[in-house]
């Protein structure tokens, strides 16, 4: 009923940039929350940063100050700008939205399928 399309992965070098970008599309009566994960091999899925509806934002420690997150409300689409990218930073990233289907729904989690960003040292 949702579907949510990651682009914008790729190998990049340590320092150099990357933007992410992920839309929503389906049966959409609002979108609560829009954000990143990430999962790099052996590691638990974490969260990278994340944007609410009225436009607050949050980051991981590991990306603040480098990570920049931001929306497009009309088009249901959330970028991530990732600068000075470290061989750390390599992980599938994945899209999350809490989406509400309905005006009597509760918000429920969608995932993208996932965009992998390497960076080499």
């Amino acid at each position: 009923q949702v579907q949510l399309v990651e682009s914008g992965g790729g190998l990049v070098q340590a320092g150099g940039s990357l933007g992410l970008s992920c839309t929503a599309s389906g049966s959409i009566f609002s979108i609560d929350a829009m954000g990143w994960y990430r999962q790099a091999p052996g590691k638990q899925r974490e969260l990278v940063a994340a944007i609410t509806s009225d436009g607050s934002t949050m980051y991981a420690d590991s990306g603040k100050g480098r990570f920049t997150i931001s929306r497009d409300k009309a088009k249901n689409t959330v970028y991530l700008q990732m600068n000075s990218l470290k061989p750390e930073d390599t992980a599938v990233y994945y899209c999350n939205a809490r989406v509400r289907v309905g005006v009597r729904d509760t918000g429920m989690d969608y995932w993208g399928k996932g965009t992998l960003v390497t960076v080499s040292s």
